[in-house]
Protein backbone atom coordinates (compact mmCIF):
# COMPACT_ATOMS: atom_id res chain seq x y z
CA UNK A 1 0.00 0.00 0.00
CA UNK A 2 3.20 2.33 -0.35
CA UNK A 3 2.37 2.55 -3.80
CA UNK A 4 0.51 5.35 -5.38
CA UNK A 5 -1.51 2.91 -7.37
CA UNK A 6 -1.99 0.24 -4.55
CA UNK A 7 -5.43 1.06 -2.86
CA UNK A 8 -7.24 -1.25 0.02
CA UNK A 9 -9.72 -2.24 -2.44
CA UNK A 10 -7.65 -3.69 -4.97
CA UNK A 11 -5.42 -5.52 -2.26
CA UNK A 12 -8.72 -7.00 -0.71
CA UNK A 13 -9.45 -7.97 -4.71
CA UNK A 14 -6.04 -9.98 -4.34
CA UNK A 15 -6.64 -11.23 -0.85
CA UNK A 16 -10.30 -11.30 0.12
CA UNK A 17 -10.33 -12.18 3.54
CA UNK A 18 -9.16 -8.29 4.38
CA UNK A 19 -13.12 -7.42 3.51
CA UNK A 20 -13.73 -8.87 6.91
CA UNK A 21 -11.72 -5.72 8.39
CA UNK A 22 -13.82 -3.12 9.93
CA UNK A 23 -13.43 0.43 8.43
CA UNK A 24 -11.47 2.00 10.97
CA UNK A 25 -8.69 -0.99 10.35
CA UNK A 26 -8.53 -0.74 7.22
CA UNK A 27 -8.04 3.76 6.82
CA UNK A 28 -5.10 2.76 9.80
CA UNK A 29 -3.23 0.50 7.45
CA UNK A 30 -4.24 2.36 4.60
CA UNK A 31 -2.28 5.40 6.29
CA UNK A 32 0.58 2.94 7.47
CA UNK A 33 1.26 1.84 4.28
CA UNK A 34 1.34 5.30 2.70
CA UNK A 35 3.25 6.18 5.60
CA UNK A 36 6.02 3.52 5.97
CA UNK A 37 8.73 5.06 3.87
CA UNK A 38 8.41 8.54 5.88
CA UNK A 39 8.44 6.68 9.14
CA UNK A 40 11.13 4.44 8.51
CA UNK A 41 13.29 7.29 7.50
CA UNK A 42 12.71 9.35 10.56
CA UNK A 43 13.33 6.47 12.51
CA UNK A 44 16.56 6.20 10.99
CA UNK A 45 17.29 10.05 11.72
CA UNK A 46 16.17 9.36 15.65
CA UNK A 47 18.68 5.86 15.66
CA UNK A 48 21.28 8.60 13.96
CA UNK A 49 20.82 11.30 16.46
CA UNK A 50 20.58 8.71 19.71
CA UNK A 51 24.08 7.42 18.43
CA UNK A 52 25.61 11.14 18.12
CA UNK A 53 23.80 12.61 21.11
CA UNK A 54 26.59 10.82 23.30
CA UNK A 55 28.90 12.50 21.42
CA UNK A 56 31.61 14.52 23.80
CA UNK A 57 32.03 18.01 23.09
CA UNK A 58 36.29 19.29 23.28
CA UNK A 59 36.09 20.63 26.56
CA UNK A 60 37.89 23.87 24.27
CA UNK A 61 35.89 24.17 21.36
CA UNK A 62 35.35 27.45 20.13
CA UNK A 63 31.96 27.92 19.19
CA UNK A 64 33.06 31.13 17.55
CA UNK A 65 35.30 29.16 14.71
CA UNK A 66 31.75 27.20 13.88
CA UNK A 67 30.71 29.55 10.97
CA UNK A 68 27.17 28.29 10.24
CA UNK A 69 26.16 29.02 14.01
CA UNK A 70 24.12 32.04 14.38
CA UNK A 71 25.40 34.91 17.07
CA UNK A 72 22.35 33.45 19.23
CA UNK A 73 23.77 30.13 19.10
CA UNK A 74 27.17 30.56 19.70
CA UNK A 75 26.15 32.86 22.94
CA UNK A 76 24.11 29.86 24.46
CA UNK A 77 26.29 27.03 23.56
CA UNK A 78 29.68 29.25 24.54
CA UNK A 79 27.25 29.81 27.94
CA UNK A 80 26.04 26.71 28.70
CA UNK A 81 29.37 24.36 28.01
CA UNK A 82 27.65 21.62 27.47
CA UNK A 83 29.60 18.21 27.80
CA UNK A 84 27.66 15.98 24.45
CA UNK A 85 25.53 17.20 21.84
CA UNK A 86 22.59 15.41 23.73
CA UNK A 87 23.36 18.27 26.57
CA UNK A 88 23.52 20.59 23.67
CA UNK A 89 20.28 19.95 22.52
CA UNK A 90 18.74 20.49 25.76
CA UNK A 91 19.92 23.92 26.11
CA UNK A 92 16.71 26.15 25.23
CA UNK A 93 16.38 28.03 21.78
CA UNK A 94 18.99 25.55 20.49
CA UNK A 95 17.95 24.30 17.18
CA UNK A 96 17.95 21.73 15.34
CA UNK A 97 20.38 23.45 12.73
CA UNK A 98 22.86 24.11 15.30
CA UNK A 99 22.78 21.04 16.69
CA UNK A 100 24.00 19.45 12.78
CA UNK A 101 26.41 22.38 12.27
CA UNK A 102 28.06 21.52 15.75
CA UNK A 103 28.48 18.21 15.14
CA UNK A 104 30.07 18.54 11.45
CA UNK A 105 32.20 20.64 13.27
CA UNK A 106 33.18 18.39 15.98
CA UNK A 107 33.01 15.20 13.16
CA UNK A 108 35.55 16.88 11.09
CA UNK A 109 37.77 17.92 13.93
CA UNK A 110 38.25 14.41 15.18
CA UNK A 111 38.56 12.91 11.40
CA UNK A 112 41.76 15.70 10.90
CA UNK A 113 42.93 15.25 14.56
Amino acid sequence: MAYAEIDFDRLSAIWPALKTLDRETTEQLEIDGRYAGYLARQQKDIDAFRRDEELTLPTDLDYGSIGSLSTEMRQKLAAGRPATLGQAARIAGVTPAALTALLRHVKRRQKAA
